[in-house]
């Protein structure tokens, strides 16, 4: 597998799957400003929208967006139990996570990235992430992970996207569930991996 990555964007997420997995893959840069990969080619050659995530698998087929992308990841290796068994209703329930997080945080943040937005745009967006965290974290005051003992794929979406808070200065401090949620995953060994292949720690 080859996964088209950019530091810290959402593609950590299957970056931190894979590496959870323990699969062989090659994890290639493709940076969202420039769009020009290590050997020089564009990366809309690759994937027309010219964003990340993109995994290719090994037959050569492409696959976008990351909720997707993860279950793949997650389904190549069912030991690891990084994604319910398919028609599970545990696994719509990890679906039903990947997609709050996709449209409800992931989606959220997009205001705050974006210099064209006036502050009362952001000061909006801000509020409304603050109140979809606030209620995570109280889905989290009873268990150590999103779908309950067992570390998923939602839960490194869920880091990825709530590591963007600091520097849109976000304080999550107040979100005492959250943050010892955010801890335990920023230990595990497969994250700091997938970081440090990033260059984010």
């Amino acid at each position: 597998m080859k996964l088209y990555y950019s530091p810290g964007a959402c593609s950590l997420s299957p970056h931190i799957a894979l590496e959870e997995t323990g699969l062989p893959y090659e994890a290639i840069l493709a940076p969202t400003k420039t769009k020009v990969l290590p050997d020089g080619s564009d990366y809309r050659k690759v994937n027309p929208l010219g964003y990340v995530p993109y995994l290719v698998v090994d037959d050569g087929t492409g696959l976008r967006e990351g909720p997707a992308i993860v279950q793949y990841i997650a389904d190549q290796a069912p030991d690891k139990k990084l994604a319910p068994a398919n028609g599970t209703m545990a696994r719509y329930q990890l679906q039903s996570w990947l997609n709050f997080i996709g449209t409800e945080i992931h989606k959220g943040f997009g205001p705050l990235f974006n210099p064209a937005y006036p502050a009362e745009v952001k000061k909006m967006a801000t509020d409304k992430l603050l109140e979809r965290l606030t209620w995570v974290d109280g889905e989290l005051a009873s268990k150590p992970y999103l779908m309950g003992e067992d570390f998923t794929v939602a839960d490194g979406y869920l880091f990825t996207v709530t590591n963007w808070a600091k520097p849109m200065h976000i304080d999550l401090s107040g979100l005492k569930n959250l943050s010892a949620y955010r801890e335990r995953i920023a230990a595990r060994p497969a994250v700091q991996r997938a970081m440090k292949a990033e260059g984010l720690i």
